[in-house]
């Protein structure tokens, strides 16, 4: 009998020797999120709550997702993927899932012949991203990933492309694109409403914990792909992207790792770099596991400044406009930004939409991570 995998075993395995993903060459240049193909396939009927599995069962699939079913109205909690059969039936008990529809990752395949399954939620290290991905899509079933997308550009392009064939939607979990006040950020910073966007300035650090089991995992390459950039300076990252709706031109870079700190044997701890984007608009960012927690970003225009800080917590932010003429705050109401990703994507499968946050966005992300750590190992600016 094969012995169940646990996700300690699973980390472990993968760690030693990433899963083999068949590579593909991708284009070098990145469509805009509204020109992406869509697969082709009936729409569903519209009142129909989609049936969503989790895959992997650690601290922020516990803490953040699982729960927040509770608000989703398009989608229900109905399948665990878990080496951890004791730790999958309490939650199932805690939350209504019928026990027969707890997977381990040996019998995970099988996850195809269970109709109450639509959506799989891929949330593993992300060395694990690519293999349950594409073997989720195979298995007929949507597909929602963690961010970062995979550790290449070669591992998204085999999830895009698993995902066409498959006939299957695939939708990246950038959580920041719903939640409302970042998305409230975004159409002031459009809508000419600060004026010229000139610079925008993103800041994402905390302190990586050797101690903490959901970090140990971030401090091995083959799992995370990379430190502080690949896990929080992506959201610097999108934050750049997603305020000035541009794709930047022109990347600079730096990385810096304390001597001696043994957290960084293999993954960076603090990274700066600077984009420039086609409008004139500046970027400058930062990500650093080395520090204290810091999530904000500063758009600066040339009427009125914005500040969002925090602007990628899960449950407060706040969003203040400077002008000439003050300061003023608006009202935003907190939101469950977790729900609404959820059921976006639920609502995308069922009216047969592309998703806002496609597979190409992952994969224009790890495209770009790429380009930073190549100009930071250059010193010099790289044209994209």
């Amino acid at each position: 009998m094969n012995r169940e995998l646990s996700r300690r075993t699973l980390l472990h395995k993968a760690g030693l020797g990433l899963i083999a993903v068949g590579a593909t060459s991708i284009s070098t240049i990145i469509k805009p999120a509204s020109t992406f193909a869509q697969a082709k396939e009936p729409p569903m009927p519209p009142t129909k709550r989609l049936g969503w599995a989790i895959v992997g069962l650690g601290k922020f699939a516990t803490e953040q997702i699982i729960p927040s079913f509770a608000e989703c109205k398009s989608s229900k909690l109905v399948a665990f993927v878990s080496g951890d059969k004791a730790k999958a039936e309490k939650y199932a008990l805690s939350y209504g899932v019928n026990p027969k529809n707890i997977y381990n990752y040996q019998n995970y395949d099988s996850i195809r012949n269970n109709p109450e399954i639509d959506v799989i939620y891929i949330i593993l290290p992300n060395g694990l991203h690519a293999e349950y991905t594409i073997r989720g899509l195979q298995a007929g079933k949507h597909l929602m990933c963690e961010k970062p997308m995979a550790n290449t550009v070669q591992e998204c392009q085999a999830m895009i492309d698993a995902a066409k064939k498959a006939t299957r939607k695939l939708m990246i979990a950038y959580r920041a694109q719903y939640e409302p006040f970042n998305l409230a950020a975004i159409k002031y910073a459009r809508s000419g409403q600060l004026g010229k966007l000139k610079l925008v300035t993103s800041d994402h650090g905390r302190n990586l914990d050797p101690k903490d089991p959901a970090d140990r995992w971030r401090m091995n390459k083959k799992l995370a792909g990379g430190g502080s950039l690949y896990d929080i300076g992506i959201y610097s990252l999108q934050a750049a992207r997603y305020i000035t709706g541009e794709e930047p031109i022109e990347i600079n870079a730096m990385i810096y790792s304390t001597p001696g700190d043994a957290r960084f044997r293999e993954v960076e701890e603090n990274v700066n770099f600077g984009l420039r984007f086609p409008g004139g608009t500046l970027a400058n960012c930062s990500c650093s596991y080395g520090h204290s927690d810091v999530k904000r970003f500063q758009v600066f225009g040339s009427d009125a400044t914005l500040e969002l800080d925090p602007a990628t917590d899960y449950y407060r932010h706040r969003l203040i406009i400077k002008r000439k003429s003050g300061m003023e705050e608006p009202q935003i109401q907190e939101q469950n930004q977790f729900a609404l990703e959820i059921d976006h994507f639920s609502q995308s499968i069922m009216e047969n939409k592309q998703p806002k946050t496609p597979g190409e966005e992952g994969l224009q992300d790890v495209r770009l991570m790429n380009l930073i750590y190549e100009a930071a190992r250059t010193g010099s600016t790289i044209k994209v």
